[in-house]
């Protein structure tokens, strides 16, 4: 298994957002859906439009981890899932291929390396890239690891640093600030 790393440049994350707003809705919502929530793309994949329509929070029980997990929908999130169900019916796949059955996560990884490709971003990119860039820039922005664990469920707060690759970055500042 590849080691994917977390985008860490906001202005290479909205890229990828543009460019998949320009060539279909439905991946800009999954990576949207991804970066803003943290969330596995297996979990991402197995939601239902009616998990989501006229919800305030999804609820899910985590495939990993059999874990319950809910939390509130950001004003972000809601914007575009509220723009991309309007094509949507109750009781049906939120996310649906071409061959009319749910998605898979080869098919996420196909279209994320594609907009990576195409916008020149080295990162080594896979489907757990979405989850490693929300909690990277939770972290960043909250700076909170003991809250980040517990939104990944991680057993220590060594693991969610070195899951988001917090930890190198922050050895290599240290070393970079430093002089005697």
């Amino acid at each position: 298994m590849n080691y994917v790393e977390p985008i860490r440049s906001r202005k290479d994350v909205t890229a990828i957002e543009e460019y998949l707003k320009l060539h279909n809705k439905r991946n800009r919502l999954i990576f949207v859906f991804g970066i803003n929530t943290g969330l596995r793309v297996s979990d991402i994949l197995a939601l239902d439009v009616d998990d989501v329509l006229n919800k305030t929070h999804i609820e899910i029980r985590e495939k990993k981890t059999g874990k319950y997990k809910r939390f509130p929908i950001n004003k972000k999130l809601k914007k575009v899932l509220d723009e991309y169900l309007l094509t949507k019916e109750i009781g049906e796949p939120l996310f649906i291929g071409k061959k009319n059955k749910r998605l898979h996560r080869s098919q996420v990884y196909r279209f994320l390396n594609e907009a990576c490709t195409a916008l020149n971003i080295k990162e080594n990119i896979g489907t757990h890239t979405m989850r490693k860039t929300f909690g990277y820039h939770h972290y960043k922005q909250f700076n909170d690891v003991a809250l980040l664990q517990n939104i990944f469920s991680h057993s220590s707060p060594s693991i969610t640093l070195k899951y988001i690759a917090i930890s190198q970055e922050e050895i290599d500042s240290s070393y970079n600030s430093f002089e005697l």
